[in-house]
């Protein structure tokens, strides 16, 4: 009890510390949630309040050809109305099959079958199904932002640094930190004294749309068919951000809008560890995650012009219990 008693006084005085810095320095800081939108400065994730009962802690449509895990390939038919003066098209897609955003409804916190703002699985499928969640709300606002590229294929390259887009390689916070620093881009949060802004839209390329593109058709296929299973013998291997402390710090404390990547996961597929990104950032902080960007002629402006930020748009399709949709993104300079 007396521990529970300093904690609380500790507490109140770190909150009341905070409004006496606030009115001498012009800024709002967040101390509950749920967060003030007007707030200028947020906790990083060693500090979050405690929730009680809350768990811890533009390809074309058609490519892939064959998509990853199992997944439905793209068909498109076009429906003759007139011959020679009107037609229809027909689309049947799995919306995971190409450029995409996952959803808040794609994956939850594991251990507690919970989707972001305590969504759970009745409220996805069967008799009392709703739109909770559901992508129809993004399309409401879209998504706009500042956006910034880490290339960390084309730093790799330049390092001599050799691993393979289609097989298990996870991306550490130190080689992302390595990369911004290349790129002349401190990547830690405005907060640390670094250039990530709250609000920014991060894109990461690792190379697998390079990659992709260099191989054959069957080897596409092959590799993409590849047996899925749970856990770390899943056939299905990709690169992508490691699953470590100092990386959930940074996805957490950067206070990114929305993360991405070019590979079919975001995250090193399959993860070696007792937790997934995809909890973290989807069921834990509504944090949507964009797979499969194709960041190609992105990245080769970016090193043409040396500026690796720019604004993006992005237009969700309007499914009010959509799961995922289609990113429909652009970067303007």
């Amino acid at each position: 009890m007396a521990d529970g008693k300093s904690s609380t006084i500790q507490s109140t005085a770190a909150q009341r510390l905070a409004k006496v810095t606030d009115i001498l320095t012009f800024q709002k800081t967040a101390t509950s949630i749920l967060f003030d939108p007007d707030s200028t400065k947020f906790p990083d994730r060693k500090h979050l309040p405690h929730i009680p009962g809350a768990p811890p802690g533009a390809l074309p449509l058609d490519v892939p050809k064959v998509p990853a895990f199992a997944r439905e390939e793209f068909q498109h038919e076009i429906k003759t109305l007139t011959d020679g003066i009107a037609y229809d098209d027909l689309y049947h897609l799995n919306t995971q099959s190409g450029t995409q955003w996952d959803g808040f409804r794609h994956f939850a916190h594991v251990a507690t079958k919970t989707f972001y703002n305590n969504t759970r699985a009745e409220d996805i499928v069967g008799p009392t199904a709703n739109d909770k969640g559901g992508i129809g709300h993004w399309a409401r606002h879209g998504i706009a932002g500042r956006g910034i590229l880490l290339d960390y294929r084309g730093y790799a390259q330049k390092k001599g640094i050799t691993y393979d887009p289609y097989d298990y390689y996870p991306i550490s916070y130190e080689d992302l930190y390595q990369c911004g620093k290349d790129q002349g881009i401190d990547v830690r949060p405005q907060a640390q004294g670094g250039d990530v802004h709250v609000g920014d839209l991060l894109f990461i390329r690792s190379g697998f749309v390079e990659q992709y593109q260099s191989k054959t058709p069957d080897d596409r296929a092959r590799l993409a068919l590849r047996p899925h299973r749970i856990g770390p013998d899943d056939g299905q291997r990709w690169t992508g951000l490691a699953q470590e402390e100092k990386v959930l710090d940074w996805l957490h404390d950067s206070y990114f809008a929305a993360v991405a990547g070019d590979a079919p996961a975001f995250e090193a597929w399959p993860t070696h560890e007792d937790y997934h990104l995809h909890e973290h950032l989807l069921a834990l902080w509504g944090c949507p995650i964009g797979e499969m960007f194709d960041l190609e002629k992105l990245a080769e402006k970016c090193r043409q012009q040396n500026r690796w930020i720019f604004f993006v748009t992005s237009s969700p399709a309007n499914v009010p219990a959509g799961v995922s949709t289609h990113a429909n993104a652009m970067a303007i300079f």
